[in-house]
């Protein structure tokens, strides 16, 4: 079982699962449940005889198909009661009954199934039968969001790019990137990837600016730093605002804030006492930057500033 929001990318989970199998050999069928028309679902998955009636030849279903390999079964939470009633019945006996016929016929499948809402919430409401999630929930695996693993972003905006190179080939501006990296993607993969091919065919250029993204995407990133560019303020003031937005987002925990940051607990005591102004104005004493070891050169915080955050 395989849970997680839509457009994550749980039919490439089960492809690999399928691919690094024993059964990498065979077919992987993949059904959409949503899709599935009820008059038609047990012809769709166990097949139908030929001649049953004027002007239909007989198939296999996706079941047979799938012999041998595996069978996917995206968003099967979206499947009515009814519907689950007859799955239940060939997973159960991993043996299925074509439409007309008084046989049944064996397959050796591997079942994969695939939710973007939460089963077990729906068995309490009866929305879906208990004995189906019991028999489909033996392995679970949750793949998660976007939002998650944020580390993702980037290196799959620069696969979405090089898959339309011959296009149009483009390279993300450093602000854009971190506009990425910050978003939330409520679509997930899937939206990042549509994103992708907008910039693809809308972009002037061959460098995807901030100002190339959609309004939604740059908000948050544009929320961060509108102020600080607005005022021009030095990068020491800009640290010191950002260090109280990181603190908010731990509820006022500086020491969550601190392996956020991954500062020590004295540096994010030195930002919060530092006014969010321009400190030239101010009179206040300047960043120095002094050269470090093996001539790197390295910022050093105003004296007044470490005192404090020491005391």
């Amino acid at each position: 079982m395989l849970e997680g929001e839509s457009g994550v990318g749980k039919e490439l989970v089960a492809r690999q699962i399928h691919d690094l199998s024993r059964r990498r050999l065979g077919p992987f069928v993949a059904i959409n449940c949503a899709a599935l028309v009820e008059t038609l679902l047990e012809a769709e998955l166990f097949g139908i005889e030929d001649r049953i009636a004027t002007g239909v030849r007989g198939r296999r279903g996706k079941f047979e198909h799938a012999d041998g390999g595996t069978l996917f079964l995206d968003e099967v939470s979206d499947l009515s009661l009814h519907a689950q009633a007859k799955l239940l019945r060939a997973i159960q006996d991993l043996a299925i009954e074509r439409v007309g016929s008084v046989g049944t016929r064996r397959v050796d499948i591997r079942i994969i199934a695939a939710t973007n809402r939460c089963l077990s919430e729906m068995v309490d409401r009866s929305l879906f039968r208990s004995d189906l999630f019991y028999r489909l929930s033996g392995v679970d695996i949750r793949v998660p969001a976007l939002r998650e693993r944020r580390t993702d972003v980037l290196e799959l905006a620069a696969y979405f790019l090089e898959r339309h190179r011959e296009t149009h080939a483009l390279r993300l501006s450093a602000a854009a990137a971190d506009a990425l990296a910050s978003y939330d993607w409520p679509g997930n993969v899937r939206q990042l990837e549509r994103l992708m091919e907008r910039a693809v065919t809308l972009a002037s250029g061959d460098v995807i600016e901030l100002d190339d993204l959609p309004a939604a995407v740059r908000a948050d990133y544009s929320a961060a730093l509108g102020p600080s560019l607005q005022r021009n303020e030095t990068l020491r003031a800009w640290g010191s605002r950002y260090a109280r937005l990181i603190l908010d987002r731990a509820a006022g925990n500086k020491r969550e804030a601190c392996r956020m940051l991954d500062i020590s607990y004295h540096t994010l005591q030195a930002y919060l006492r530092y006014p969010v102004h321009d400190p030239v104005a101010a009179g206040d004493e300047p960043w120095q930057v002094e050269a470090g070891p093996d001539n790197v050169m390295v910022e050093q915080e105003p004296a007044a500033c470490v005192a404090a955050g020491d005391a």
